[in-house]
């Protein structure tokens, strides 16, 4: 591995290009491995669910020599100019250079286990089969009755242990000889046998600091630890995602889905990773904004094979119709249980509308009315030139008593005629997010009124997969009568 790393260096490979799909990683977990191979350490990779840290296990097969001899009929990849067993160095002793040789491939040297409770010593290590013993009429003392576990079988290869910390502690034990003198024993057997093997492992950084899930002499034999995260901005989040999500549908529907649209996906997964209703110690998978995208899609494609579309673009509803994308990734605290996993998905939603919004359009503010100014928060709400909000005409005709109630199942003229209607609406969307096409322009004015909505200037009410957006005080008012109402 390490040679074939300097080779990779010395003719001129990036970092980057030692991992290709691994991204995101190329200024800190990926300098890391390098070093790691390098050293040649065996390593651990510390992280929360979904960074990749199996997809960079599995990535380092490409480290390995194509082929290599082993001595054919021998258990553990024996090198034939330097078997390891008995019965290997007997095999090279009767046939001499005409030994028996088979070729082995890359993906034959990688083996992978996931840490479970059920895993034994026998199904790592090894352990004396009596099976073989009688039916080969082999003495106990012969090495022969050894059948092999998993990890000497992988001599000459990497074998990766997932999620390590589950593993039993006395199991714990039995790696202790392997990482370090790169030796195992089995039963009483006095032999050492010498193995050319790199152990890399994965774990969640909870499980991994806590001294009663992995024993202290086991952390301190693996060479490197190397910790791995989450996409650090939009630009890697969105290239993870549109690398792994499945977008090419074979429908009759082309879908087509908007950059600030893709950027609002991804916005979902920053906002969970930050709520204080999810656990962020068990973290947000990246796979969840791939599950997510490609449900929303899915959603799109429904509608367009029911309503005959040619071209069709996502709407908001769209991602209320993807929830099972979310809530079946998410681990709440007591306080998100309360609240209920489709209704804590519902609030992440709104705060990535709302940071998504804030990305594409001036600062609003609630006091907006008859299109004067005053303070949202801490901040200035931006104006125009003539000192007036650009969002006044929607809140002024919203004031006035009119409604727009959308639905996931509209046909796409009557969608974007009902939210045309809007003064100024269109207007606004087009000028903020630059639409290019003219079925765009819907989702464009519904992105809008949603983030007015998640600002505070415009109500909304949600029914089954209708929507309706109405003035914030006659909503406020209808309320109070409803509550005061003894019916």
């Amino acid at each position: 591995m390490r040679d074939n790393l300097v080779r990779m260096l010395r003719d001129g490979a990036q970092v980057s290009d030692l991992f290709p799909g691994i991204l995101g990683y190329e200024k800190t977990v990926l300098p890391g491995l390098v070093n790691a191979i390098l050293s040649r350490h065996d390593f651990i990779l510390l992280g929360l669910r979904g960074q990749a840290k199996t997809r960079i296990l599995r990535s380092l097969v490409r480290f390995l020599d194509r082929y290599v001899p082993a001595i054919d009929g021998t258990d553990l990849n024996e090198n034939p100019f330097r078997p390891i067993t008995t019965q290997g160095r007997r095999i090279v002793a009767e046939h001499g250079g005409d030994t028996p040789i088979r070729w082995l491939e890359t993906e034959e040297r990688y083996q992978e286990k996931l840490a479970t409770p059920d895993v034994t010593i026998a199904d790592l290590i090894g352990d004396v089969d009596p099976i073989k013993a009688a039916t080969q009429r082999l003495s106990y003392a012969d090495q022969g009755v050894i059948h092999y576990g998993i990890v000497p079988r992988t001599n000459r290869g990497i074998f990766a242990i997932n999620e390590v910390p589950d593993l039993p502690p006395r199991i714990q034990v039995g790696l202790l000889n392997i990482l370090e003198e790169k030796d195992f024993q089995i039963r009483g057997f006095p032999l050492r046998i010498p193995l050319d093997i790199c152990m890399v492992f994965s774990a969640n950084p909870e499980d991994y600091t806590n001294r009663g899930n992995i024993i202290s002499p086991l952390k301190d034999r693996i060479d490197s630890q190397i910790i791995t995260h989450y996409p650090a901005d939009m630009e890697h989040a969105l290239a993870i995602t549109r690398q792994e999500a499945w977008e090419s549908r074979n429908g009759a529907a082309s879908i087509v889905i908007p950059e600030y649209f893709r950027e609002l996906i991804e916005d979902v997964a920053f906002e969970a990773r930050g709520s204080e209703f999810v656990d962020q110690k068990s973290g947000v998978s990246a796979r969840m904004t791939i599950a997510l995208l490609e449900n929303v899609i899915s959603n799109v494609e429904r509608r367009c094979l029911q309503h005959g579309d040619g071209v069709a673009y996502p709407r908001l509803s769209d991602l209320h119709m993807a929830l099972p994308a979310i809530t079946g990734k998410l681990e709440l605290v007591y306080e998100g249980e309360q609240e209920g996993p489709a209704l804590v998905a519902r609030k992440i939603i709104g705060q990535a509308v709302r940071r998504t919004f804030r990305r594409y359009f001036p600062k609003p503010d609630v006091k907006v009315r008859d299109g004067k100014e005053g303070k949202a928060g801490e901040e200035e709400a931006e104006t125009s030139a003539d000192g007036t909000s650009p969002y006044a005409p929607i809140v002024r005709w919203f004031s006035q008593g009119n409604t727009v109630e959308t639905a996931d199942d509209l046909v796409y003229r009557d969608y974007a005629q009902r939210l045309a209607q809007v003064d100024g609406l269109r207007e606004l969307a087009e000028a903020g997010l630059k639409i290019g096409a003219a079925e765009e322009a819907g989702l464009a004015m519904e992105l809008v009124l949603e983030g007015l909505h998640q600002h505070s200037m415009v109500s909304k009410r949600d029914l089954d997969s209708t929507t309706s957006y109405r003035d914030m005080l006659k909503a406020m008012f209808d309320q109070m009568s409803d509550e005061d109402d003894p019916d």
